[in-house]
């Protein structure tokens, strides 16, 4: 069935139940009710008075926070739809026929909302009445007669469209508005897919708190929406736990966690947190340098895990003398042989190196109790902790477990030779072991230009010595192009939470990108997650995937290329510019110009050598333009984007600059490659390729 966008509509009410013969009427009254309800819902919390109910100025300001984002939450905002579709069941939900005007009908949107009678104007997408909406079918209509989809303009509900699930003479057809839906213009930050969710997607956003989930999703296949999606599903389900246990979203780069912050804003959630990997280790050391990559490949390698151990134990030694504790007139001693034997006590355990530093003065206090109760006395535990404070025994815990610097720990490693060398014996080659060691060795933690790497092995060093907080959920966006330290940093995270990680392993573009997502998982700590494959594209036009697929069998061999629903004839176009650099860049000014005649968002993607010359360039045609991350206006549609910062990005019109400086711009061919498939992907309605050097030759030869 068509659907109606007529101001109004004399059409008949496909259920019959409204009593109107302008169903568009009828649903903009909803609208307009459901509208006011949810003011009500916030002026009712706006009016709460708290005065009388907290015993003190704590309890008021904990209790007034909350307040304060229920507030935030109930927020009405005036561009986005506060409902999207309609399901109306054959039976309630109780089993009953349905009956009366709305027995059995919900309307689906981002919120609960209520009228002041508390009766549901409109259902939250996540509650279980909702998933039809999502999965049911003609083969499947799980009770749902009639399923409608609206369409908005600016807010305004201006169409609707509606499927008659169990009606075996309705034709099966092509969503008209949810192709408008994903295909419309893309202007200002990431936006949620409420509206749009597929059945296979549903599934993955809807599975439990309990098991970690990977999802492989080629370009456009949603992957980064399914994950956020997820989050706003688990603390619909689980919102206490999650509340005490929190949540955090990892992205690859600031500029994309901007792109995306809006996303869970929308659906009502306002706690999760956003961060990247670096930000999650950057919390002792300044980051200041950059290695190599085969030295960052070293550093990355999970075998660094087992060399940091080592070096972290080797601080425990033998002890040589007893402990004499003297009290009062008495003298306590505990034999060098018996301290040795609580010291292979807590190594056998394997606990943190922190809290066997901790435990070991109570060891030591321990078998001075017991001797004392051998003598006839009767010692309580506040005479256990006075013998633990004792200055013998704490002097004799300093020379045997003494306290260690994570942080100095990993400057000795890549300082000293021999120290180093010590402890990678039968892991790390002599070649790798160069590899690490500075050419000049820093004085202190605070002089070191500490990398990014570094920084992943500090974190890795501290766990060790005490143990990393763990969320109830983290997703972890673009994790392909993690290496196993990096792997086991967020692992640590999560460790005794559930996670959610998603990826694309034809997109990994660092030199220790994974090869596959069960050596991921296993890193993470999460070998048992279950892996879902997306292969369908909603976001790519099938003309634009399939060009950027002939890369797949070098850069990914055996990876399913993506299916895009969407067909776009025209969106892609391949064009030389004879004349040298010159004639590209003004090539590439006058393809930025033809993009911007059109609706939304525009990318100009180039290698990041070539971003300086092509931003002076824009800038002598008088085009102003935006960074990555930097958020689009109607005013200001254009950003420039280095190749290097285009993953997870995506604009409606891309206009990329010389493929082969893509791929020259990255350490190896195969890495170079797979950075070009990630700026050949980021257009949802069309992409213009231009180059004046000779095309990538697996590009041409497919």
């Amino acid at each position: 069935m068509p659907a109606h966008v007529a101001e109004s509509d004399s059409t008949p009410d496909p259920t019959g139940t409204t009593g109107t013969t302008d169903p568009l009427a009828h649903e903009r009254a909803h609208l307009a009710a459901s509208r006011a309800a949810l003011r009500g819902m916030r002026e009712d919390v706006q009016a709460l008075d708290i005065r009388d109910v907290t015993a003190n100025w704590v309890n008021a300001a904990v209790l007034q926070s909350q307040i304060d984002d229920r507030i935030k939450a109930l927020a009405d905002l005036s561009h986005t739809p506060l409902f999207f579709g309609r399901l109306d069941y054959l039976h309630s939900v109780g089993g009953e026929p349905a009956e009366g005007a709305d027995g059995g009908r919900f309307y689906i949107g981002r919120r609960h909302v209520h009228d002041a009678a508390g009766d549901p104007m409109v259902i939250d997408w996540r509650a279980p009445v909702s998933q039809p909406y999502y999965q049911a079918s003609r083969t499947s209509p799980q009770d749902v007669g009639l399923r409608r989809r609206f369409g908005y303009t600016g807010g305004e509900l201006t169409a609707y469209e509606d499927e008659h699930l169990t009606d075996p003479a309705e034709a099966e057809h092509t969503s008209r508005l949810l192709q408008a839906e994903i295909e419309r213009p893309r202007v200002g930050p990431m936006r949620d897919i409420v509206a749009t969710i597929q059945p296979e997607q549903d599934e993955i956003v809807r599975s439990g708190l309990g098991g970690t989930v990977c999802v492989q999703g080629g370009p456009g296949t949603g992957k980064t929406a399914v994950g956020l999606h997820r989050v706003a599903y688990l603390l619909y389900a689980h919102r206490e736990r999650l509340a005490r246990t929190g949540t955090l979203v990892i992205g690859p780069n600031r500029s994309f966690l901007h792109y995306i912050e809006q996303v869970l804003p929308a659906l009502g959630e306002l706690e999760v947190k956003q961060a990247t990997v670096d930000d999650l280790v950057r919390t002792g050391v300044e980051v200041r340098g950059e290695d190599e990559a085969a030295t960052a490949v070293v550093k990355g390698d999970a075998r660094m895990a087992e060399v940091l151990r080592r070096a972290v134990r080797s601080h425990v030694t033998a002890p040589v003398e007893p402990v004499v504790v003297v009290r009062g007139s008495r003298r306590w001693r505990v034999p060098a042989y018996e301290i040795q034997e609580m010291v292979d006590e807590l190594l056998a355990r394997d606990m943190r190196y922190g809290a066997a530093h901790e435990a070991l003065p109570q060891r030591i206090a321990h078998a001075v109790l017991v001797r004392m109760e051998e003598a006839g006395e009767a010692p309580d535990d506040r005479v256990q902790n006075a013998v633990a404070r004792n200055p013998a025994v704490k002097a004799a815990v300093k020379a045997v477990w003494p306290a260690v610097d994570p942080a100095k720990v990993v400057l000795r490693l890549l300082s000293d030779a021999e120290f180093l060398a010590a402890h990678a014996e039968g892991l790390l080659s002599d070649e790798e072991q160069k590899r690490l060691l500075w050419a000049k060795p820093a004085r202190s933690v605070k002089s070191a230009k500490w990398s990014a790497a570094d920084a992943v092995l500090i974190d890795e060093a501290g766990d060790l010595v005490a143990r990393t907080h763990s969320l109830g959920h983290v997703v972890l966006d673009e994790a392909q192009d993690l290496s196993p330290m990096q792997y086991r940093a967020v692992g640590r995270r999560c460790s005794t939470g559930s996670a959610t990680v998603l990826g694309d392993l034809a997109q990994g573009t660092t030199p220790w990108s994974t090869e596959s997502w069960g050596e991921a998982l296993f890193h993470l700590g999460k070998a048992n997650a279950v892996v879902e494959e997306l292969t369908a594209g909603f976001r790519v036009p099938r003309e634009v995937i399939a060009y950027a697929s002939r890369l797949l069998p070098a850069i990914s061999p055996g990876l399913a290329a993506v299916e895009s629903v969407r067909e776009s004839p025209g969106s892609l176009a391949v064009r030389e510019v004879p004349g040298g650099v010159a004639d590209l860049d003004a090539a590439v000014v006058a393809a930025c110009e033809e993009s911007l005649r059109h609706e939304g968002s525009i990318g100009l993607i180039a290698a990041d050598a070539r971003i300086p010359v092509l931003g002076a360039a824009l800038e002598a045609a008088g085009h102003a333009y935006l960074a990555p991350g930097e958020e689009t206006t109607a005013a200001s549609r254009l950003t420039l984007v280095p190749a290097s910062l285009a993953k997870g990005l995506e604009y409606d019109y891309v206009v990329l600059d010389e493929p082969a400086a893509v791929v020259d711009g990255e350490p190896d061919e195969r890495t170079g490659l797979r950075r070009l498939y990630v700026a050949l992907t980021r257009a949802v309605s069309g992409l213009t390729v231009l180059h004046a050097a000779p095309l990538p030759e697996v590009l041409v030869q497919a």
